[in-house]
């Protein structure tokens, strides 16, 4: 580990989550132009979107079994590619399909970053893994946020969308530059000696696969609210893009307090307070109006902030053994709900927009019909709760500082 220079590998780990989430924030804020550039309807856009999450998992699943074997800088240098390939194929798309190959690319190179920075992160940092983990992603709804802002200053300056995704060249050639500059450690399962075999085994126990069916739903709740706010509340309020710059801004501030709040509350318990918020935040934004809105959009950005790094962190620690495949595993199994769900509603609001008597409800019926999942999370973190404290670990799991 002597020639492991593990800050400056953190940095470039978070340059490489702001490339993947300014993807994110960008397409957000501009899915409204491509169809009106490419006359799309509001299904096809939703599979446009929905292929960055589809390539997100197929991609993290991939990582999470080769990782171990190739090593997280090679998979690090194939992001890179797929970022700059996905990015370039975006800016001179021509249509329908020239946007799903793009897109595509760069829902593979999200996924890629996911699969080698979430081991990496866990195994520079082996005794405060969720911390670390949350620090790290606070650079996705800090990319965002960047994202959204980069669109409304843009717009107002009458740039074009191109020239907006173009914006994300420059933090993917520096990341890219950084990562193949550094060496990188083994991953820690590798580094603890622990088989293939007894990863496999870890990935059967019930606590696992409990979490990992909860994915779907934090990630659907987080992730597809996010992406479609803007298309969703347009009716609702004039700066819709303003409601995900906001949001993203409350998960860049609760995250960046990860420490001390993981130290006062156990990472179950801040689940299960986070998809209390996360309801109460979604039904204000299905059901309120004009300055309520923002309201109940802080309190939504409050509950979906400690979502998916919590959820990381606390099967790798919980179940270390499942090492770099279960952190990708889990990832995987988030994004692939979030895809198939973006799908579904896109067709639901597509009926919906034809039949409502005003535009406003339809957007308001997705996210009334989404207010369910967080409403089933709180009974199922809930029991999570009950559960750890009948296994006796009622202390914060992983805030021991290096």
């Amino acid at each position: 580990m002597s020639t492991i220079q593990r800050d400056q590998l953190f940095r470039a780990s978070c340059l490489s989550l702001l490339v993947t989430s300014l993807s994110f924030g960008i397409r957000a804020g501009m899915l409204d132009k491509l169809g009106v550039d490419f006359q799309l309807d509001k299904a096809q856009l939703a599979s446009i979107a929905s292929v960055a999450f589809l390539g997100f998992p197929i991609a993290v699943v991939i990582g999470g079994f080769i990782v171990d074997i190739i090593g997280m800088k090679k998979l690090l240098v194939l992001a890179f590619l797929l970022h700059l390939a996905g990015i370039i194929l975006t800016i001179f798309a021509g249509g329908y399909w020239t946007l799903m190959i793009s897109t595509l690319c760069i829902g593979l190179a999200n996924g890629t970053v996911e699969a080698a920075c979430n081991p990496l992160v866990a195994s520079l940092y082996t005794t405060e893994k969720t911390t670390k983990l949350t620090h790290f992603h606070l650079w996705f709804p800090g990319g965002i946020v960047i994202g959204s802002l980069i669109v409304l200053l843009f717009d107002k300056l009458g740039l074009s969308w191109q020239i907006q995704v173009g914006v994300m060249l420059l933090p993917t050639v520096i990341y890219g530059y950084l990562f193949s500059k550094l060496d990188f450690p083994v991953t820690e399962r590798v580094a603890a000696g622990v088989s293939t075999a007894g990863m496999y085994k870890a990935l059967a126990n019930p606590l696992f696969i409990f979490m990992f069916i909860l994915m779907f739903g934090t990630a659907i709740t987080e992730l597809f609210t996010g992406q479609w706010i803007g298309v969703l509340l347009k009716n609702v309020t004039e700066n819709a893009i303003l409601l995900l710059a906001l949001t993203n801004g409350v998960i860049v501030l609760g995250r960046a307090f990860a420490k001390p709040i993981l130290r006062a509350i156990t990472p179950q318990a801040l689940l299960f307070v986070s998809a209390v918020l996360s309801a109460m935040g979604l039904y204000m934004l299905g059901h309120f109006e004009g300055t309520a809105v923002f309201a109940g959009a802080v309190i939504f950005g409050a509950g979906v902030c400690f979502f998916w790094p919590t959820m990381l962190g606390f099967v790798n620690t919980n179940i270390p053994a499942t090492g770099a495949l279960g952190l990708n595993l889990m990832g995987g199994a988030g994004m692939f709900a979030v895809s198939v769900y973006t799908i579904f509603m896109g067709d639901f609001y597509k009926s919906l927009e034809a039949s409502a008597s005003s535009p406003i409800e339809a957007g308001r019926a997705i996210l009334n019909a989404t207010l369910v999942i967080p409403v089933v999370l709180i009974v199922a973190f809930g029991a999570l709760v009950l559960f750890m404290k009948s296994r006796n670990k009622a202390e914060p799991l992983a805030e021991v500082t290096v």
